[in-house]
Parts: structure tokens; C-alpha cells; sequence
């Protein structure tokens, strides 16, 4: 790793020629985790995170400084860009233009976003060029203290249960900050205003069913000690951080799928610690584990009436 920080060099990347800068640069001061070893995870996993980034709107979480410095969203590709960098024009009304979202469709285009410290990666529901239109749908559980990730765990298995009786599979991820995601795959035609109301509702249900644990409200000041189920971010102007992106925490957490028998654990064990993983860790699992999130892709279901 070069010692002097402002130092550039030129990458060669799938044929295309890259210059990278502040190779050396702390990132995540904690663990001493380099911008470096940022680009060094993000080409690493590029294989398993790359099929979930391909062809859905882009707004990248840029850290100039790192993980704890100031940061801002970029939905607009940046200008000047590579002209082999693909994008995805989407009306903005509330903006009144078009804005031309990165398509990252390969390790080129993953490095050069790295390299401009896009931390994290966030991603529309929505796959192009059927923006309206999402092909999964999304829980977010979001603990309020003193609650954990493992009473998120308790929630997400009260999910499961809901959708196995409807014969629906559903996976699970860490939000690689504080919460869980539960993600259904849809991959047929649905609508936003379909499973945005289908998330209400059922948020709303497992609140009133389970109101010492479940808050569908999102006022903050009623989640304390409770998880709040984030049905709002089924929205076609929301994004939700990517499978396998970095977050920016104390340290290089991912947002890590995972199987349900490890969300089972940690709920059982009361163990938060069973549900956090760092970049090397993710890149140890997906050596074994391959990508659990798969199927997310290409799972084809429906979502039920609730009656």
C-alpha cells in the first residue's frame, strides 16, 4: 500500500484503464481499514455483489473523508464520467428533469464509483427498464433503543412464519448498521401502490398484534425498545442499501445476507454479535456460502390478499 496518501495510480481493470487516488487514506479509523482495502473488497466481491447492482438505479453514499466524515448522495451520475459508463434516465417530477442514474454493470464501473468513495451502494426496487414497476419487496427492521438487532431477529421470524403459511420465501439480510431486512422477490408484475399497501398493512396488523415488540408508526418517539417494520421504503423514489455494500460504522460492516437458522441463533442466544460482519468476514462466508441472496433474482412469486 502506498505510504503517501494523495498518490495516484492507474489501475488496469476488465481491459479499461483506471486512475485511483488515496489508496492510503483511513477510512474507517477504528480498524485502520484503508480506502484501499475499500477498493480491494468491493473488486473482491464484485462477482456476487455486481448481478444485484445490474441495471437498477444507482444513487451512490459518497464519504470523501471516510466513514466518519461528511458525506452526501449523489442520484445524478456524476459529470465528467467515463463514456463507457452506463446510465438510466428517470423522470424526476418533484425535480422537473431527467436524472441520469449510474448502471453499474461491471467491475470498471464498480471501481470507479469506489474510487470515488462511494462507500455505499444504495439500489431502487426496481429493475430497468421497468422502473415502476419493483420486482421484490422490502422490510426494514429498524430497532429503537434499548432494542437490538436480535429483537429485529424476533420480528423477522414472525415474518417467516407469516409468509411460509403463504407459501412464500423470503430472505433474510443484515442492514449492516443496527437493523434486519426482509426481502420477498417478486420478479412478476406488481405495482408500487400494491406492495407498499400490502407492507402497510401488514406492518400495521403485526402492530396491533404484537404491540409491546412492533411499531408500524414513524414517529421516532414511539420506538423506544420497539422494532420499527420500515414498510415505507416500497416506494419507487426510496432506495435500500445493496446486498454486500459497505456501511459507514465504526467499523467496515456489511450488509450481509444470511440464512434464517442464523437469524434463529441469535435470536435464541440473545447474541447481537451473531448477526454483525466485517468486509473479511463477508469475503470468508461467500467462500463457503456462495451468494445466499440469489434467488432474490430470479425467484418468481405473488403476494397474497390479505384478507
Amino acid at each position: 500500500m502506498p505510504n503517501d496518501s494523495k498518490l495516484k495510480t492507474t489501475l488496469e481493470v476488465a481491459g479499461r484503464k483506471l486512475k485511483v487516488s488515496n489508496l492510503a487514506k483511513i477510512f474507517y479509523s477504528a480498524t485502520g481499514f484503508t480506502k484501499g482495502e475499500m477498493l480491494d473488497y468491493y473488486i473482491r466481491i464484485a462477482p456476487l455483489i455486481l448481478p444485484h447492482l445490474a441495471n437498477r438505479p444507482l444513487t451512490m453514499k459518497r464519504y470523501p473523508n471516510g466513514a466518519q466524515g461528511k458525506f452526501f448522495y449523489q442520484k445524478q451520475c456524476p459529470a465528467p464520467h467515463p463514456d463507457w459508463i452506463k446510465t438510466i434516465p428517470i423522470w424526476s417530477s418533484s425535480n422537473n428533469r431527467t436524472i441520469n442514474f449510474c448502471n453499474a454493470t461491471d467491475l470498471p464501473t464498480l471501481v470507479w464509483a469506489a474510487n470515488l468513495a462511494a462507500l455505499e451502494l444504495h439500489t431502487s426496487l426496481s429493475v430497468s427498464p421497468k422502473v415502476s414497476q419493483p420486482s421484490l419487496l422490502v422490510f426494514d427492521l429498524d430497532p429503537g433503543p434499548p432494542a437490538t438487532i436480535v429483537d429485529c431477529a424476533q420480528v423477522g421470524l414472525l415474518l417467516k412464519d407469516y409468509f411460509d403459511k403463504h407459501r412464500l420465501q423470503s430472505f433474510p439480510k443484515t442492514s449492516g448498521s443496527k437493523g434486519l431486512q426482509i426481502y420477498i422477490p417478486l420478479n412478476t408484475p406488481a405495482s408500487y401502490d400494491l406492495t407498499k399497501s400490502f407492507a402497510r398493512i401488514l406492518a400495521t396488523r403485526f402492530q396491533e398484534k404484537y404491540p409491546n415488540l412492533i411499531v408500524a408508526n414513524m414517529k421516532k418517539v414511539l420506538r423506544t425498545g420497539k422494532v420499527f417494520i420500515d414498510w415505507s421504503q416500497n416506494d419507487e423514489h426510496k432506495t435500500t442499501v445493496c446486498v454486500y455494500s459497505l456501511r459507514a460504522r465504526q467499523r467496515p460492516t456489511i450488509s450481509t445476507p444470511v440464512t434464517w437458522e442464523e437469524v434463529l441463533v441469535a435470536h435464541k442466544q440473545k447474541n447481537p454479535d451473531l448477526l454483525s460482519f466485517e468486509a473479511s468476514q463477508v469475503l470468508d462466508r461467500t467462500d463457503k456460502l456462495g451468494d445466499l441472496f440469489a434467488p432474490v433474482l430470479t425467484l418468481k412469486q405473488k403476494l397474497p390478499v390479505i384478507q
